[in-house]
């Protein structure tokens, strides 16, 4: 596959309930698919997804589907905590007996090595995936030598919110109004397949590493660290020491990733908080947990969301949980899914810039 080649071109048929994969033929259309996750407690959950309109256009939206075939939000209605039962309402305080133990859902919105800024429409009702558009155009992010697209698989944990009204003790700024970002670092996709991207849709158990206090255009954006606990190196990696000790120049190219990703389009350097260095796991679950109450003050009312939609299926002491006959007709208000159009060119353009 060449380096310029689109997202569409990432999209291979998967095939659920087997013990392997293979490579397939590129999908034109999204099919709907269905994966079946594993944590190191067993089988996890089982999570669908729904093509509506085209990829690379401003109509593409991907829905999502419980083990049950209902359609459900990724933002609201797939919980923090891994193997959980805390989808059937909002979910209290857990407490941990040991962090290394905790597991939690990662939702992958843009797959390594590829450009498309895919993101969860926080302001839809079920807030399915959609390619994040301004001023009127498709937005990628620039190859900035020598990276090519996003460096990890890209997403964010649902259930979690920073809160635009709440402002960051370490930081100084308020959240971005989104869910708090994951960087997924593994080697390989699954340990039973070859792939080392992961599709955009997925639920991915991972466990967290350490997080990165990114303010970006004055809000705070903070990026948490992760690994999937299904990769080979999941047994050898814990933390940031191990990944500085295992993965030599990942944390330092991540630091310059987000600094510089921005430069391109004629914006300033994004600044860090602590100088740019990584914070350890303990505080990075500090920060997921305070964005987890955000969240739930959120869906409780008890928070103003501003325009984000609070729609989900699953979560019934919610005020926004809405029925069947409603949620179809929000998905059926989207076009059905036709040929892909071809992904843009930007996704081949290279810029140097000085360090």
């Amino acid at each position: 596959m060449r380096a310029g080649a689109g997202l569409g071109r990432l999209l291979w048929t998967v095939q659920p309930h087997r013990s392997s994969c293979r490579r397939g033929t590129p999908a034109r259309l999204l099919q709907p698919w269905v994966l079946i996750c594993r944590s190191h407690g067993g089988l996890m959950a089982q999570y669908g997804t729904e093509q509506r309109g085209q990829l690379h256009s401003p109509d593409f939206r991907l829905y999502f589907k419980n083990s049950k075939g209902k359609y459900i939000s990724p933002f609201h209605d797939i919980p923090l905590f891994a193997g959980s039962n805390e989808d059937k309402e909002i979910p209290a305080k857990r407490s941990k007996n040991s962090e290394s133990e905790v597991v939690l859902n990662m939702v992958v919105e843009v797959p390594r090595w590829t450009n498309a800024k895919m993101e969860i429409a926080t302001k839809e009702p079920l807030n399915p995936i959609k390619q994040d558009v301004k001023q009127g155009k498709l937005r990628y992010v620039a190859n900035i030598f020598p990276h090519k697209g996003y460096i990890w698989n890209y997403g964010a944990f649902p259930q979690t919110w920073e809160d635009p009204n709440h402002k960051d003790d370490s930081t100084g700024c308020c959240g971005d109004n989104d869910p708090i970002d994951v960087c997924e670092i593994g080697s390989q996709k699954l340990v039973f397949c070859a792939f080392k991207v992961r599709m955009f849709g997925e639920v991915v158990p991972v466990k967290v590493l350490g997080i990165l206090g990114l303010i970006d255009e004055g809000e705070t954006d903070w990026k948490v660290l992760a690994l999937s606990v299904d990769d080979p190196e999941s047994q050898k990696i814990h933390n940031i020491d191990d990944v500085r000790k295992f993965k030599p120049g990942y944390l330092e190219a991540t630091v310059d990733w987000f600094r510089l990703y921005k430069v391109p389009d004629r914006k300033p350097e994004n600044q860090f908080a602590f100088n740019g260095t990584f914070k350890d796991k303990a505080f990075a679950f500090e920060i997921i947990q305070s964005t987890h109450e955000y969240w739930k003050a959120l869906l409780h009312k008890k928070a103003d969301g501003g325009a984000i939609k609070c729609t989900n299926t699953q979560l019934d002491t919610s005020p926004y949980c809405c029925n069947e006959e409603e949620v179809q007709a929000i998905v059926q208000s989207v076009p059905s899914p036709t040929e892909d159009y071809p992904v843009s060119k930007e996704v081949d353009k290279w810029h140097f810039l000085r360090q």
